[in-house]
């Protein structure tokens, strides 16, 4: 019965209409095709949290090394060296190690001041406005200038790499997701050269001196200092990775709780509440919901093959409303106990996990401050459309004020 189902239908991340409002189409596969296949772009899908969960586990079948972005896998491009997103172990574990530092308690304690203090200025100016875009005066920018005080990079800098990042990710229509262009990968490192190259003369307390002093320990157990083009390369993954999918958080925020006015006032009475609102908001609306692998042995899921060397597409979003887990799984709800897979699980768990909820912790505090109750236009809004995070590009709020 399942199967006779399952034969109309159909999902394609790279389809708009689908990415606007996937959750109809994932219920299904989770209910029809656990195990769904897309003939069309060749790729396999598993929706359901316990598969979800055990697939990002098993990384010695599902492998990162090719990238974890479908269309990066399907182009074959070669994967430079530090990228830890697209790196399974050993040396994934040497990085990983390596880039830990930048996301100590320490360093999360040493910027809350300065986030703050940067959403002072983005927020203030807006006191006694209507409505403006909480994307793009203010989402936008704070993960940018969250990175830029840990990289050390100038504020003044920032909103270039920021476009930067934006015009590598964003795809302006369907057929443009399967057309990667390897030189991505050069072009989205030369804007740090510079940077580089000024700290290197200019040492400071920042990721970006850590990283030209340290050194990484080989599989062989011998130690080297980082190569130029590694630094680089880290320093552009760190600027580019939490970017996009804070953005992402804060505008989900936004409209979440604008459509939950009696949980956005509970949250008023009881700002405790907020850290619960942002784990709530991330596995409602998870920013980065499709991870991809390649797979490097057979496996197998519901007693179907995927065949070694096909590309598997993990839906941590879909598993986040999977009624198996969850109890009424499409009611946002701050109250909930959540164990949501919007960081992933296992090995490639979020570095950034901490750093994503401290921003998103700063960005609900501040804006609730300030404007306690607020409504969308949804007719100015505009959703975002790449090949990795789901969310809006434009998101207009109505506020009034406190």
């Amino acid at each position: 019965m399942a199967e006779a189902r399952a034969v109309d239908l159909y999902y394609d991340p790279y389809d708009f209409e689908i990415d606007a409002n996937p959750y109809p189409v994932w219920k299904r596969l989770r209910d029809d095709a656990p195990l769904y296949h897309n003939e069309k772009h060749g790729f396999y899908a598993v929706s359901r949290y316990d598969d979800v969960a055990a697939a990002l586990v098993d990384w010695e079948t599902f492998r990162s090394g090719r990238g974890t972005v479908a269309d990066v896998i399907f182009s074959g491009a070669q994967i430079p060296p530090g990228i830890i997103l697209w790196e399974d172990p050993p040396i994934h574990d040497a990085h990983r190690k390596l880039l830990a530092k930048v996301f100590s308690p320490r360093r999360m304690l040493g910027i809350e001041s300065q986030v703050r203090d940067f959403c002072a200025r983005a927020l203030d100016p807006l006191i006694g406005s209507t409505e403006f875009d909480v994307i793009a005066d203010f989402g936008a920018l704070m993960p940018m200038r969250t990175i830029g005080y840990l990289l050390g990079i100038p504020e003044a800098d920032q909103a270039a790499i920021r476009d930067n990042t934006d015009e590598v990710l964003t795809l302006e229509n369907a057929d443009a997701a399967r057309q990667f262009d390897a030189g991505t990968f050069e072009r989205s490192i030369e804007v740090f050269t510079e940077y580089i190259d000024w700290r290197a003369e200019h040492p400071s307390d920042d990721l970006m001196t850590e990283l030209l002093n340290a050194e990484v320990e080989e599989p062989d157990g011998t130690h080297r200092r980082l190569t130029r083009t590694e630094v680089l390369t880290y320093t552009s993954t760190v600027a580019g990775a939490g970017n996009e999918t804070t953005t992402r958080l804060i505008g989900f925020m936004a409209q979440l709780l604008a459509e939950h006015p009696d949980q956005r006032a509970r949250i008023v009475a009881d700002p405790r509440l907020i850290p619960r609102a942002v784990e709530e908001t991330l596995r409602f609306e998870a920013p980065s919901p499709v991870q991809a692998r390649y797979v490097a042995r057979d496996a197998r899921f519901h007693d179907q093959l995927v065949p070694e060397g096909s590309v598997v597409l993990i839906l941590n979003g879909s598993a986040n409303r999977d009624e198996r887990r969850f109890v009424d799984p499409d009611r946002f709800d701050i109250h909930r106990d959540t164990s949501h897979l919007s960081f992933g699980y296992g090995l490639h768990f979020c570095l950034g996990a901490a750093l994503a909820r401290l921003e998103g912790r700063i960005a609900l505090e501040e804006l609730l401050r300030r404007w306690p109750e607020w409504d969308i236009d949804y007719g100015g809004a505009a959703r975002a459309h790449t090949a990795s995070v789901r969310g809006w590009s434009r998101l207009p709020m109505i506020v009034r004020p406190a």
